[in-house]
């Protein structure tokens, strides 16, 4: 299934549209139908001739309902953008091009709708002048369609280019890492708790449990629908319809993300690069007021750009981005940011570290693996999935490192049991890595929880307090000039024991049984 969302501005025929490809009337609320105005989201699924399924998503054209709009647009493939021929290219027409561009989006189909109701010469304008407004933008190879919703004309075209489209966009990845953006959250009678959402990353199950976040909530799959059909399994790409069991619908709001929790590392902040948009009229610093959209959620959020302090309408740059709460975040999310006060969109971009542990002023965010690994040295392989999505395979035991970063380490190693001298070194006074080195580290025996260097004669294997205990089991001298390292290393091997501070002989516990 391709999921489309409709993008263009106030008036111009969306909802409409999307009634006449579908069947299904968009606007659900009320009040959208007593305004004609689309307010919040809507949905419908159609079916292509081929039998390819489509599920579209109505977005809100009005800018005092754009939040709404860019809770919609997150997690589509591709868009269907519409431009009435009566009104031509209007603000919101331009607004929702650049969000879509900023939130990644390159694939689309351009309606011309009220084809109707003008003459041949002012839909001719209407094209040359959408041609005009989507040159360099991905939409510029776009096929256009001149449509009218009420009387049918030009919506079998319509079709065939969405034919076209589907053809060409991919489908969502299935990563075996389910996520599902709550959009819509209310209360069944008889069901309880459902929400709704785009499924992404990965399959889920009836009975799977998933995880609320932000929040430590967590509930159950009672039962999953898409376009009205009941499923046992869904895989990601699908408009999903989830009933959850052991929650409240009230803990259910738009923005929140269901997950499957030990697959995710949640952050409040994250690196990302971040184009600003060329028509905005000042540069951004950190000062100012922002509101992050990702996902399906509008968060609250300040932020440091990293290297200059500003940025310049029209320019790249990266920016760290601190969140009120934990996300379940992955490299190459898309976000938007728009700034509260002026209630403007800022500039959009992608994620690239969901856990920047470096200063932000020394920061230099990337993609790559490779900086992750080099900027922690030593990580699980486990970990480093949740950090970065991309699974490898451990180097040695569960840790990823590099060969560089195990020499160091061997060399570590090497130097402590050396300065042990010929008693060894407890290995249990070293890291796990450490430990993990040992075997690889040359001219160094291991024997019964010590490691000495292979050169030193073993101290302790015929040490002289074993004879003294041993003549003496019951009434044994306590020694006074044996260092506690080597009563520990004896202790250790078992060749004595130690009670309330008092050594034995290890056959005394024999002879008194």
């Amino acid at each position: 299934m391709h999921v489309i969302a409709t993008a263009g501005h106030v008036d111009h025929g969306k909802s409409t549209l999307v009634r006449a490809l579908t069947g299904t009337d968009p606007d659900r609320l009320d009040e959208e139908k007593e305004r004609g105005l689309t307010i919040d989201l809507g949905f419908a699924f159609s079916t292509l001739p081929s039998g390819k399924k489509l599920s579209f998503i109505d977005v809100p054209g009005h800018i005092r309902f754009i939040k709404n709009m860019l809770a919609g647009v997150g997690g589509v493939d591709a868009c269907l953008f519409v431009v009435a021929a009566t009104e031509g290219w209007k603000p919101q027409s331009e607004e929702h091009l650049r969000i879509l561009e900023l939130l990644g989006i390159t694939n689309g189909v351009v309606a011309l709708t009220q084809i109707d109701l003008v003459d041949d010469e002012l839909a001719q304008l209407a094209h040359m002048d959408v041609e005009e407004r989507t040159a360099g933008s991905f939409l510029e190879t776009a096929e256009i369609v001149p449509v009218d919703s009420v009387s049918g004309t030009g919506l079998d075209a319509l079709k065939t280019a969405l034919e076209s489209l589907t053809e060409a966009t991919p489908t969502a990845a299935n990563n075996e890492r389910p996520r599902l953006w709550i959009d819509r959250s209310f209360a069944a009678t008889g069901a309880g708790s459902v929400v709704t959402g785009t499924l992404t990353g990965g399959r889920l199950r009836v009975d799977d449990d998933v995880a609320i976040a932000p929040g430590n909530g967590s509930a159950r799959v009672r039962a999953i629908q898409t376009q009205g059909e009941s499923r046992t399994k869904i895989d990601p790409g699908h408009r999903v319809a989830l009933n959850l069991a052991n929650v409240s619908h009230r803990e259910l709001r738009r923005g929140v993300a269901l997950v499957i929790d030990s697959q995710w590392h949640r952050t409040n902040k994250f690196d990302a690069s971040i184009k600003i948009l060329g028509s905005l009229g000042h540069e951004v610093s950190r000062r100012g007021a922002f509101s992050l959209y990702i996902g399906s959620g509008e968060w609250p959020v300040s932020i440091r750009v990293l290297g200059p302090e500003r940025l310049a309408p029209g320019s790249d740059g990266f920016v760290r981005v601190f969140l009120p709460e934990e996300l379940p975040l992955l490299p190459r999310d898309r976000f938007i940011l728009r700034e509260s006060g002026r209630d403007e969109t800022v500039g959009g971009g992608h994620i690239l570290d969901v856990d920047p542990i470096t200063k932000a002023s020394e920061a230099k965010p990337d993609l790559s693996v490779e900086r992750v690994i080099a900027e922690r040295q030593w990580i699980t392989a486990d970990h480093l999935q949740r950090l970065t999505g991309q699974a490898v395979e451990p180097v040695i035991g569960e840790w990823v490192t590099t060969q560089e970063i195990i020499a160091d380490t061997e060399e570590t190693v090497r130097s402590l049991v050396e300065a042990s001298g010929p008693l060894g070194l407890d290995i249990a006074q070293l890291e796990e890595r450490q430990r993990l080195v040992l075997a690889s580290v040359g001219d160094v025996q291991v024997i019964d929880g010590r490691a000495r260097q292979t050169s030193h004669e073993d101290v302790l294997a015929n040490h002289p307090l074993v004879e003294v205990l041993e003549a003496n089991p019951f009434a044994p001298e306590q020694p006074s000039e044996v260092s506690g390292e080597e009563i520990r290393g004896l202790v250790q091997r078992g060749l004595i024991l130690q009670s309330d501070g008092v050594l034995f002989s290890a056959s005394a516990l024999e002879q008194a049984a």
